[in-house]
């Protein structure tokens, strides 16, 4: 625990895996590695791990497969992170933050097979889906997102949430504010907004953050929505609410493929449908679904599970080898027989 931002969290410092804590202060040569297609949660947890390496002596190279997109590109040290780790690096440790499972690791992982087998590792997740279960991972569903656990870890590692000039805390807060929607969405508990307090008193900027990944897009972001939502539709008497995106829109809007973000958030709006989901086409076969709940109902783990994906009750994904139209022909007779069965 340090200071006055710390002592905010000790009614919940326990929560923290001994395993855990063992592990991370051991380490002086950590790989840290975010899941493809990263988010705000898997980047702030990222950077936030290498400022606690650095803090006890230590050093970490911070990997994905995906280069962060241009959204993120306000996070202090957001250019540190590489496809691939250090050649000739001798790492003791490897931690992978917010991966629902080690396929989300993508294909970084495949190119170092014998690294990744080698290494002890630690997973810090908060998917519901996930199921690893090693000695030293954290898994905790209740957790709003990763960021909430690695601000606890922190604290019970003696670094301040105010270091780096105020890179870590701004790091933590980014996630919080992206997978609660600013505290938005029913995953924030008042662990999560204790967590949130604690990064606001060590100089998080929460309005800054909140501002930049909610309510502000380039024109071609908003051209991109606007294809989106012309193509929206509803089945089962409107319980089941669904949208394309084509690889086309992405080239003829001049958007990148990260500007997708947050489409499906904005089908998850609806008024009466229990069940949203974005079909994205990822290729000629291959399509990548976005699923939104309403609290109280449909499992959107029960869902996406269906097809091999997973994630959390109220927003999960799945990647199913099969082209947009044929997705959509597999994916719709489930969505509408789970929403059918809600009864509100």
């Amino acid at each position: 625990m340090t200071g006055a931002s710390g002592a905010l969290l000790d009614a919940w410092l326990g929560a923290v895996p001994a395993a855990v804590v063992g592990s991370v202060r051991s380490a002086r040569s950590v790989l840290v590695v975010s899941h493809e297609n990263p988010d705000a949660d898997t980047l702030g947890a990222a950077l936030a791990l290498r400022v606690i390496a650095e803090s006890g002596g230590g050093r970490a190279t911070l990997v994905c497969a995906d280069a962060p997109p241009p959204l993120y590109a306000f996070l202090p040290g957001i250019d540190a992170f590489v496809t691939d780790p250090e050649a000739g690096r001798e790492y003791d440790l490897a931690i992978l933050v917010d991966c629902g499972s080690l396929d989300r690791v993508g294909p970084v992982r495949d190119r170092h097979a014998a690294l990744f087998e080698r290494l002890p590792t630690v997973v810090i997740d908060h998917h519901a889906s996930n199921g690893a279960a090693g000695p030293a991972d954290w898994v905790d569903p209740q957790a709003a997102a990763t960021c909430e656990l690695v601000t606890l870890l922190a604290t019970v590692l003696g670094v301040s949430l105010g270091s780096a000039d105020g890179a870590l805390a701004t790091a933590l807060m980014a996630g919080i504010v992206m997978d609660t929607a600013t505290f938005a969405h029913p995953n924030a508990t008042p662990r999560t907004l204790a967590v949130s307090a604690a990064l606001v008193a060590a100089g998080a900027p929460l309005a800054e953050i909140s501002r930049r990944l909610y309510r502000s897009k380039p024109d071609v972001q908003l051209r991109l929505f606007g294809r989106v939502l012309d193509r929206l539709q509803t089945t089962a008497g409107g319980l089941v609410i669904h949208s394309t995106l084509l690889a086309s829109d992405i080239a003829e809007t001049g958007a990148l493929s990260a500007h997708s973000e947050g489409i499906i958030d904005l089908l998850s709006q609806s008024e009466n449908a229990e069940v949203a989901i974005l079909f994205k086409e990822a290729g000629p076969a291959a399509t990548r679904i976005s699923v939104r709940t309403k609290p109280g109902g449909v499992d959107a783990i029960a869902l996406t599970s269906l097809f091999g994906g997973g994630g959390h009750p109220r927003a999960a994904g799945a990647s199913i080898p099969a082209s947009v139209g044929e997705a959509r022909a597999l994916v719709l007779p489930a969505a509408e027989r789970l929403a059918a069965a809600v009864a509100r």
